[in-house]
């Protein structure tokens, strides 16, 4: 296992002064920042573009962890890419080349990610574990506000887990959706060393002591 690692999600800052949410993540101690790429369709509700992508890279040194939640990555992965993301994370889902772009993401000096949604079988990414950097598990459906950690996805990031082991590979394992200190303590059990935390994070009254928590830093 990866040594432990949070990610705040950008999504649930104060959308009007998103640098200032990126900053207080790196005040905390965070080396990542999550960054939901969402377009109205794969998932219903739209959040960033690249030019917000570039504009906040001129504001920090962060490692950008980019998820695409979009119908047709492959025509605006560039665009993220050129806008300073240092990581790019596809669905499985959608009806794509998910091996051409991995390779396209790659060959661009990014690392790639894949990503399943919670009622996806884990079996639909181990096609593509010995070409990614991360394999995301949603813990929630993405793009719908307000709902419960699945805790049944734990199965799934066990399963991750064991074929990392058993092929020697060095992909993260993350996690996103309902994560608070709580829920990761369950899934540091089952594999995960990657959480991506909004919520939790940016309305923490103690966001050092939250990130330090999950980082096992205390």
């Amino acid at each position: 296992m990866e040594t432990p690692l949070l990610a705040p999600s950008i999504l649930a800052a104060d959308h009007s002064r998103l640098a200032d949410g990126v900053a207080e993540a790196e005040k905390a101690g965070a080396k990542w920042i999550h960054i939901d790429i969402m377009d109205g369709h794969f998932v219903p509700n739209m959040s960033f573009g690249p030019q917000t992508v570039a504009d906040l890279r001129k504001k920090s040194d962060l490692f950008f962890d980019t998820h695409l939640m979009l119908d047709n990555p492959r025509e605006h992965v560039d665009a993220f890419l050129e806008a300073g993301s240092d990581q790019v994370s596809i669905h499985v889902e959608p009806d794509y080349d998910i091996n051409g772009l991995l390779a396209h993401i790659r060959s661009k000096g990014a690392k790639a990610g894949i990503v399943f949604n919670p009622g996806t079988p884990a079996s639909e990414v181990k096609p593509y574990l010995d070409q990614v950097d991360l394999v995301l598990a949603m813990t929630v459906q993405p793009g719908y506000g307000g709902q419960s950690f699945q805790e049944s996805v734990m199965e799934k990031t066990s399963q991750l887990d064991k074929w990392r082991e058993e092929e020697s590979l060095n992909f993260r394992i993350q996690v996103d959706g309902g994560i608070n200190l709580d829920t990761a303590k369950i899934c540091q059990k089952s594999g995960v060393d990657t959480f991506v935390a909004g919520t939790a994070f940016f309305k923490s009254e103690d966001k050092v002591r939250f990130l330090n928590t999950i980082e096992e830093r205390l």
